[in-house]
């Protein structure tokens, strides 16, 4: 809730500095994003009334409000986990002795920019969505727009989705257009036909398709992609100059998707925020130019509601029995999860028949290992899989796409997957050991330093080598703890709700300051919520 304190009384020593931290298949790949500044969090505040009927409203970046129609200096800004106590965002805690909630009276409206090439920036799009009505129920709406595949003007622009999927199974093709698109001429390039060609289609998205709770654009608008960065940044500042009840820009966030490379194309100097999940790439955005104290922000990769609602944390072995009597499977016998993504790339069945051969050949006991393989909607190779005579050592359930991921994770002790950022980051958040198997060159090149550097995992693209590499950690219960806890020291489950804090909080920033009287400071979440957020 949001608490504003007559009373505080620090109990830890000063913050620490704050942690800062493509999909590329055509010659002309583009970028289009979209950030403002970011922190969204309860209120404590040194002086104010005990009067119930008093309310605090954000109206600009530096922590002022108006409480009353008085404007003051906000102290801090936190976390309220129970009656009684302030936990804040830098690790302090404030005792409190009264307290006044307020809330919103609009729904403040956000526009999510990304593409469908590959799985993970729409369903970082939904985390992030997911996140904010977790935090704020009703208060925001959320638009998640392919601006490519829906207003790309001709190909090919608004064929990117099939280009994806036509340079992933090539990746020797989808190497040089990447690299190409990082040299500075790719660049320029690619910025001179996006403009020549997309200016006109992606500002008619931008200014013309608006929310059903305000019959306007939008409030604050987001990227997801790395192709959603450069245009329209142009394009919001073109509207915001040409929108006279406008007293300050919209802002435009980025929220990077990739975990240990990226692409040039997500940092742009003209956003208000970047979200950067690593070092790696918080480096990267520092070399693009951005600034690390105000508009760089490291919390960790937005993953699925699913993994930041239900955390294992520590506690895997519990959530692994729990999750292999929901799942019906067997408890107490060494399993490994086998996954080939949503499409269910990268050789999948070849891997999943040469583990399962190593596994159930490797002892005389029955059903003394278990594999679970996950197919995607790659319907041939769960046919080919299904119809297939296992060892008696094994055994094995295929199955094909699946919305219970994370439940088939937990259950798991280690897992076979392709190098996607979503993926691993979700696995780290369940301790699980990694086997990476394939990696788009470029931006995934970076996930697999990420995890062999972490110690929680490595790679090779070898059926019978990954089998052999399985084998010897599921033989071994102490490399799977060692491995497990270097997995979890690198997890980031509260990346997704961080995030929508800093996202909210530039909004309700931004829609105060543009004169919104309606708009009030608005309570985070319940207190129950918060309890395991920091």
């Amino acid at each position: 809730m949001i608490s504003v304190t007559t009373r505080r009384r620090p109990v830890g020593g000063a913050p620490g500095p704050a942690r800062r931290q493509i999909s590329i298949t055509t010659f002309v790949l583009v970028c289009l994003g979209i950030c403002h500044r970011a922190c969204i969090i309860p209120i404590s505040c040194d002086a104010f009334s005990s009067s119930p009927f008093n309310t605090a409203t954000i109206i600009g970046r530096n922590n002022a409000a108006t409480i009353n129609g008085e404007d003051i200096i906000v102290s801090s800004l936190s976390l309220s986990s129970k009656k009684g106590e302030v936990v804040e965002r830098d690790g302090r805690a404030a005792d409190t002795d009264t307290t006044t909630t307020t809330t919103t009276t609009t729904t403040t409206t956000v526009q999510i920019l990304m593409s469908d090439t590959g799985g993970g920036h729409r369903a970082s799009g939904e985390a992030v969505k997911d996140a904010l009505e977790y935090l704020h129920p009703g208060k925001f709406e959320c638009d998640i727009v392919d601006i490519y595949t829906e207003y790309g003007p001709f190909w090919p622009y608004n064929d990117y989705v099939r280009m994806y999927k036509v340079a992933a199974d090539n990746p020797w093709s989808w190497d040089i257009f990447y690299r190409f698109g990082e040299t500075e001429f790719g660049l320029k390039l690619n910025e001179f036909c996006l403009n020549l060609f997309c200016y006109q289609p992606f500002r008619r998205c931008m200014e013309e398709r608006t929310f059903a709770s305000t019959q306007k654009r939008a409030d604050i608008v987001l990227s997801v992609h790395p192709l959603c960065q450069d245009l329209p940044i142009k394009i919001l500042a073109d509207l915001d100059n040409n929108d006279p009840s406008k007293k300050t820009k919209t802002p435009f966030v980025t929220v990077v998707t990739d975990l240990g490379g990226a692409h040039k194309t997500w940092f742009n100097q003209g956003v208000d925020k970047c979200f950067v999940p690593s070092d790696a790439l918080n480096k990267k955005a520092q070399s693009r130019g951005l600034d690390p104290s105000s508009q760089i922000c490291q919390y960790g990769l937005p993953i699925r509601k699913q993994f930041f609602e239900n955390t294992t944390g520590t506690d895997t072995a519990n959530v692994k029995y729990r999750m292999r009597q929901k799942l019906q499977l067997k408890n107490d016998i060494p399993t490994v999860l086998v996954v080939g993504g949503g499409g269910g790339m990268g050789g999948i069945a070849e891997i999943a028949s040469t583990l399962g051969d190593a596994l159930g050949r490797s002892t005389v006991e029955k059903n003394r290992y278990q594999m679970v393989v996950v197919c995607g909607s790659n319907q041939n190779a769960r046919h080919q899989l299904e119809q297939k005579d296992w060892p008696h050592g094994i055994t094995v359930h295929i199955k094909g796409f699946v919305n219970n991921m994370d439940e088939w994770m937990k259950a798991s002790d280690c897992i076979v997957t392709k190098a996607g950022p979503g993926t691993i980051a979700e696995a780290s958040i369940c301790g699980l050991p990694c086997l990476l198997f394939a990696y788009l060159p470029g931006q995934e090149e970076g996930n697999v330093s990420f995890v062999e550097e972490a110690g929680f995992g490595t790679y090779t693209n070898e059926p019978y080598q990954i089998a052999e590499t399985v084998k010897s950690w599921l033989e071994s219960s102490n490399k799977l703890e060692s491995m497990k806890r270097a997995a979890i020291a690198v997890a980031r489950p509260h990346a997704t709700l961080d995030i929508a804090q800093e996202l909210a909080y530039i909004a309700f920033t931004a829609t105060a300051a543009n004169g919104n009287k309606k708009d009030k400071l608005t309570p985070l979440v319940d207190d129950e919520k918060l309890l395991f957020l920091r």
